[in-house]
């Protein structure tokens, strides 16, 4: 466990000591979304058996992929950062579950499109505000993926929703790593 904390301090260390670098230029992009939303997220675990709820509140930040990753990307093709924040009810007490995450999402028709489904995969890291059994650590990976689907309105509103699995893991950066596997539901409307 000590070896682990000096090592993550350490790479802390040596990238914020890091000297700016011009292919960092696209890190500019993320202050400037194509997209911007806010959803409320909902899911509950079933492996181990089910362990915990939550319900959360979600911003959503939408950029065209190849203007904040460095090469050329399909059109369709988006990167989706999303911070999350919401009670989870564990062994019947309510603790706090937060992540942070960064999804790529395929869009499978066209942006005219009325219905516009989509799928998304990515990684976090997710805070929780307690350890189930087996677990090492309340900081952990968030690795996820699913479909979902934009909708929009004439008037110019979009509301989307998707389904994901969702999985707590600590990558094996503690001996105690039980992972938890979720069902995630997600609705929301960008602005």
């Amino acid at each position: 466990m000590l070896k682990t904390k000096y090592g993550l301090g350490l790479i802390l260390v040596v990238l914020l000591l890091l000297p700016p670098n011009p292919a960092w230029a696209g890190l500019s992009e993320l202050a400037h979304p194509g997209r911007t939303g806010a959803g409320l997220t909902w899911g509950h675990s079933y492996d181990p058996s089910p362990t915990f709820a939550f319900a959360q509140l979600t911003g959503v930040l939408q950029y065209d992929y190849d203007r904040v990753w460095f090469h050329r990307a399909p059109e369709p093709l988006y990167f989706k950062l999303e911070g999350s924040l919401g009670p989870a009810s564990y062994q019947s007490n309510e603790r706090l579950l937060a992540s942070v995450n960064m999804l790529a999402q395929y869009y499978l028709a066209p942006a005219d499109a009325l219905l516009r489904p989509y799928m998304e995969a990515g990684i976090g890291l997710i805070y929780s505000d307690f350890q189930g059994e087996g677990q090492g650590l309340r900081l952990n990976f968030n690795p996820q993926a699913g479909l979902g689907c934009d909708y929009h309105i004439p008037a110019g509103t979009i509301y989307f929703g998707n389904l994901r699995l969702h999985h707590l893991s600590n990558g094996g950066l503690h001996r105690d790593n039980r992972g938890v596997n979720s069902l995630l539901l997600q609705i929301g409307r960008y602005f």
